[in-house]
């Protein structure tokens, strides 16, 4: 066999050992045939062939280990994957069992609290007392100038549960008697418990100040910016009736605008003698049981009412219009021959903090026995203005408000009165104020020697 058939075998035993045990050393001695070392020598442009495609294959197998190495680390990233997939899934499962834990642990609490009494740290917790007191000094122009009266109201606050409240509110005054010395008074001012059956219906029964206008029930007490009540407030319409009501407000649209509503029924007005005549009516009166002791309304029906109101937000703050009409009709003799009815328009209207307008319009009739139907009007608009809206840093200026109200009545039997008030507020806090006024006072009956003209009021109230 000649030299170069003998080296292809050669170099063919060579590469084909690489290629199975990647250069381990092979037999070459294996081949049958005899291969004298002398002449099994490589030429070096074969060697260097040799090398080459051994560095080709070594770059192969580095890439090809590269590549498995990639896909071990992306199988290792989907198995942390779907590790965090379950960890989630178990929480969430998780946190579905405690919520149903907690829920039915509320509905059993609920119920224990329903079966159980009130223990007395809940009481002492549910339980707010609110109010105001007043004391005032009166100066009438051909009277002397005396301190007139001290009044303490508190109003007590309890809640029974998440949708049942209790409210009432009490009247205790100390004033001089016309005829000299001083008496006490004590009187209920209003008690009603409330059961809000959702968020736009509140049932309400009890002594519950009537829903005819917004006076009796937003400005009374020390909320009042002046220390009397409108003349038409005082002598036309019930500050409060035994009955029941339906009360609420409903949302329009999504900017601010709602209306807000009150029906209810009531024992209504009665008379003070038992008599149908003009003079006797009594709107304070008829609570459901008779001085003989017998549980009766004092006529045969009681009376129903209501109010709607409208809501009106502006875009700049503190800025928005109330309007709102109310009236009530009933029976108000013994007999009840004859009915009561009144009707109210109310407004209110607020430009930014400092400035407020309103007002309201009453208008009553009845009838009577000896003059027939009595009809009777009066209204009242007052305006204030907080001098803190002024650019001056003063204390006294920006602790200020000015005040004024004009008012009317029209008794319906003869007598006119007009009365025009101007005065001041001044806030030590804003629930602690001094106020000062002067009324000027003109009826068409009006006698200088016995009915004054004029009354300086000065009044120091405490809101709590």
């Amino acid at each position: 066999m000649n030299t170069s058939i003998r080296r292809e075998k050669a170099l063919g035993m060579v590469v084909a050992c690489f290629m199975a045990s990647q250069l381990v050393p092979c037999a070459i001695a294996q081949s049958t045939e005899p291969v004298p070392v002398q002449q099994a020598t490589v030429s070096a442009a074969d060697f260097q062939k040799l090398q080459d495609a051994v560095a080709k294959l070594s770059d192969q197998v580095q890439k090809l280990q590269q590549a498995n190495s990639a896909q071990q680390q992306t199988h290792a990233d989907d198995l942390d994957q779907i590790k965090r997939l379950q960890d989630q899934v178990g929480q969430t499962q998780q946190t579905a069992q405690d919520a149903e834990k907690k829920s039915t642990a509320v509905a059993q609490s609920q119920e224990q609290e329903l079966q159980a009494p009130l223990d007395e740290a809940t009481v002492n917790h549910n339980f707010q007392m609110l109010g105001d007191a007043e004391f005032q000094y009166i100066k009438a122009d051909n009277q002397h100038g005396t301190f007139y009266q001290a009044d303490f109201a508190p109003i007590f606050l309890y809640r029974a549960g998440d949708n049942i409240l209790f409210e009432a509110g009490f009247d205790t005054t100390l004033q001089n008697n016309d005829g000299g010395g001083y008496s006490t008074t004590f009187n209920l001012s209003f008690a009603q418990m409330d059961y809000v059956i959702n968020d736009y219906v509140t049932l309400a029964a009890g002594e519950l100040l009537i829903p005819l206008g917004t006076y009796e029930q937003r400005s009374a007490g020390w909320l009042n910016k002046i220390p009397d009540d409108p003349l038409a407030v005082d002598a036309l319409i019930p500050g409060s009736e035994i009955g029941a009501e339906l009360q609420g407000a409903i949302p329009v649209g999504n900017d601010g605008k709602f209306f807000n509503y009150a029906v209810y029924g009531a024992n209504g007005p009665s008379s003070t003698d038992n008599t149908a005549d003009a003079g006797s009516l009594d709107l304070g009166g008829n609570v459901g049981a008779r001085s003989d002791g017998i549980n009766a309304n004092l006529h045969p029906d009681p009376s129903g009412g209501g109010r709607l109101g409208f809501f009106v937000p502006f875009a700049k703050p503190h800025t928005d219009l109330e309007v709102g009409i109310s009236g009530q009709t009933g029976e108000w003799d013994n007999s009840g021959n004859y009915n009561w009815s009144a009707g109210v328009f109310d407004a209110a209207l607020h430009l930014g903090p400092n400035f407020e307008l309103k007002g309201e319009y009453i208008k009553t009739s009845y009838g009577t026995d000896n003059m027939g139907e009595i009809r009777q009007d009066g209204w009242w608009v007052q305006g204030s203005y907080k001098l803190a809206g002024l650019p001056f840093d003063a204390p006294i200026i920006r602790n200020t408000e000015l005040v004024a109200r004009y008012d009317s009545l029209n008794d319906g039997m003869g007598t006119t009165t007009q009365r025009e008030t101007a005065g001041m507020i001044y806030y030590f806090t804003n629930t602690f104020l001094f106020e000062g006024d002067y009324e000027f006072l003109n009826t068409n009956k009006s006698n200088p020697n016995q009915n004054p003209t004029g009354n300086l009021i000065l009044q120091l109230s405490l809101g709590f």
